[in-house]
């Protein structure tokens, strides 16, 4: 490669190199020199865990430190929050910026970083940009107020809210609970009768009103059979068997006399709730009611053929007798039979309401559970509305507070500076590689011959005049002079004692020459 011939290239296009490192020494001198300082205020906070084990009471509020960095985020960037604190604070010297402007350069100059992962701590860093450093630090303060404000407030709302919200939810079950509970009740009382715990007794019952009426059936038929057979024998003899029989015992009264006997021995055996005793006194209660009427219609009728005058044959005695117990027999069947049919009639609808009373009973019980859960989550929301309202569970607390910054973070003037001659330099470069491309001519012996194929013996250069010389070096010597005045102008305006860096930077280096010296001389 050969690199004369390139260096020879580069002086020739120098001019146009030295045009452009001068427009870009001068873009980056015009941005060092005009923008204003920005700086940068912080301030950190830190995220700590619950002062309480959750072994222990746990805390309602289980947002993650991340996620709840980020909703505090949201909604200290809101549109009204910001427009406030700018007005509070005032931040915007010119009341005719547009509140949509104002809002949009808020967020674009509020910084909130969280650092940290799993298993670390969490860091949240706040920072603000200003064109003064006291202006960055006081709204970096107050942002921090505001995460710390937001960051209680959520987390006391928050549980607050789970706290009344299972405070309605036990009121409701309640409520819920006693409305079944009188419907359970309401029930029961219109279908006391037919209810399951009562069908084992409805149905001894049942069985002994059966037993009841069959012997009621075989009472009749003995006593229509005594009766046909009386008649019979009247009509076959003129005479009856027993003359004496209407002053002895009927056949109800020497049951009643046998059954008393039984229900004493009964009773010094047997409690009396026993469903046997108590159909005992059912039985001895009907046979009482039947002879207190024979009784009664024997005195009668005693009482009628003594008015008549003519006192009644033994066989109207007998047939009047036996006419009375059919018809005490009677009543007794009409009554079991109503007994009977109220029996089947409850027992019938017991199969129903057993259904609607566990359905009633299981819908009771669901409640009960779901109310007795709601009572656990009120009590757990009591305590973790107690730990919020104490600060004992995750808190966000400062760790350092913001200071006015000295130095601004931006513009980096030098950097600018070499910026803008760099970019002057690489456009000029790039100009005279695209010059040299599109330039066919040919400038080197080794073209010669590439080109046209041929070997020449010899090759003379152009030979410039003194005038092309002089006026060739002038060019350069004018570019260079610009190009040096512009970069010591520059450098003199920023890093002179009334420039921008130029202050604070003799400073240092004056204080760390002293401190040389003294070093040196001690």
């Amino acid at each position: 490669m050969d690199f004369g011939y390139y260096f020879r290239i580069f002086l020739r296009r120098l001019p146009w190199v030295i045009l452009f490192v001068a427009i870009g020494s001068g873009v980056g001198f015009y941005f060092a020199s005009t923008l204003p300082p920005v700086y940068k205020a912080e301030a950190r906070l830190l995220v700590e865990s619950e002062q309480i084990p959750d072994e222990l009471a746990a805390s309602t509020v289980q947002t993650a430190a991340t996620e709840q960095i980020q909703i505090i985020q949201q909604r200290i960037l809101t549109r009204e929050v910001l427009l406030e604190m700018a007005n509070r604070l005032d931040i915007y010297d010119d009341a005719r910026i547009p509140a949509s402007d104002k809002v949009a350069d808020l967020r674009e100059r509020i910084g909130i970083a969280v650092q940290g992962g799993r298993n670390q701590a969490t860091l949240v860093n706040v920072s603000f940009k200003a064109d003064k450093g006291q202006q960055a630090a006081t709204v970096t303060n107050e942002i921090v107020t505001l995460i710390l404000k937001e960051n209680v407030a959520m987390r006391t709302t928050v549980s607050g809210q789970t706290l009344d919200f299972f405070t309605q939810e036990v009121d409701r079950l309640g409520q819920e609970m006693s409305r079944l509970s009188a419907r359970m009740l309401a029930f029961q009382e219109e279908n006391l009768d037919s209810l399951p715990d009562s069908l084992d007794f409805r149905r001894s019952r049942q069985a002994s009103v059966q037993e009841r009426l069959a012997a009621l059936d075989r009472n009749e038929n003995a006593l229509k059979d005594r009766r046909n057979r009386l008649v019979e024998l009247f009509e076959d003899t003129g005479t009856v068997p027993d003359a004496e029989a209407g002053q002895q015992l009927t056949v109800e009264a020497r049951q009643l006399i046998a059954l008393k006997r039984d229900y004493s021995s009964s009773v010094a055996i047997l409690s009396l709730d026993n469903p046997k005793i108590a159909v005992l006194r059912a039985r001895i209660a009907a046979l009482e009611e039947v002879v207190a009427e024979q009784e009664s219609q024997a005195q009668a009728s005693d009482g009628a053929s003594s008015e008549v005058g003519l006192p009644p044959s033994p066989f109207e005695l007998q047939l009047a007798d036996i006419d009375a117990q059919i018809a005490a027999i009677e009543r007794q069947r009409v009554e079991l039979e109503a007994q009977m049919e109220d029996l089947v009639e409850t027992i019938s609808e017991t199969p129903g309401n057993t259904v609607t009373l566990d359905a009633m009973k299981r819908d009771y019980t669901n409640l009960q559970t779901q109310y007795n859960q709601a009572v656990a989550n009120k009590a757990r929301a009591e305590t973790g509305d107690m730990i919020e309202a104490l600060s004992k569970g995750q808190r966000i607390s400062l760790v350092e507070q913001a200071i006015a910054p000295q130095n601004p973070v931006s513009p980096n003037r030098p950097l600018l500076l070499a910026g803008g001659f760099g970019g002057g330099l690489f456009v000029a470069l790039g100009l005279i590689a695209l010059l040299e491309l599109l330039n066919s001519a040919i400038r080197r012996p080794s073209e010669i011959g590439d080109k046209l194929g041929i070997a020449a013996l010899a090759t003379v250069p152009y030979i410039e005049t003194r005038a092309q010389i002089r006026r060739r070096r002038i060019v350069r010597a004018s570019a260079f002079a610009a190009v040096l005045l512009v970069g010591v102008g520059g450098a003199w305006v920023l890093l002179g004692p009334g420039g921008a860096l130029g202050g604070d930077l003799i400073q240092r280096i004056l204080s760390q020459l002293n401190s040389l010296t003294s070093a040196v001389s001690s």
